[in-house]
């Protein structure tokens, strides 16, 4: 079986052969303006290569799994949230995210944020963060600037 792929890159951060399809299929958490595509899949290898692409002051969902994955700025600028820091984020930097700790990419209101995030094939379903743990997280001014979208200070 060949398992050669070749994706060329288009305009508008596409790749051919792949569909561009809604962050979250059902729609439950909340998130803002971002978009996904799987640009590589396969069990042999057992992870999965993911472009995802915030408009101008896009989000992700606040979330944590417990399965790591690692994100690549290749577009744009931001800021994530990683357990308890908030950092800007910027083309080329490279965020490693552990097992169940809280995440979150937020693009600044002047230009699209898009990343790689490379992840097991086979994993976990996010979790949400609940009430009492958004409070406790806003107890750090700068993670409760980063949540109300504005820039930490």
């Amino acid at each position: 079986m060949d398992r050669t792929t070749f994706r060329g890159f288009l305009a508008g951060f596409d790749w051919a052969g792949v569909e561009r399809r809604p962050y979250k299929e059902d729609g439950t958490a909340p998130f803002r303006s971002i978009s996904r595509q799987v640009l590589f899949s396969d069990p042999a290898l057992g992870c999965e290569l993911r472009y995802f692409e915030m408009d101008r002051g896009g989000y992700s969902t606040l979330e944590r799994h417990e399965h790591m994955h690692a994100v690549m700025i290749l577009r744009g600028h931001g800021h994530c949230l990683v357990g308890a820091e908030v950092r800007p984020v910027a083309t080329h930097d490279l965020v490693t995210i552990p097992p169940l700790t809280w995440h979150q990419f937020r693009a600044t209101p002047d230009e699209p944020l898009g990343f790689l995030c490379m992840v097991n094939a086979e994993r976990d379903r996010p979790q949400l963060p609940t009430e009492g743990e958004i409070r406790a997280m806003r107890q750090d001014a700068r993670i409760a600037a980063f949540l109300d979208g504005r820039t930490p200070s």
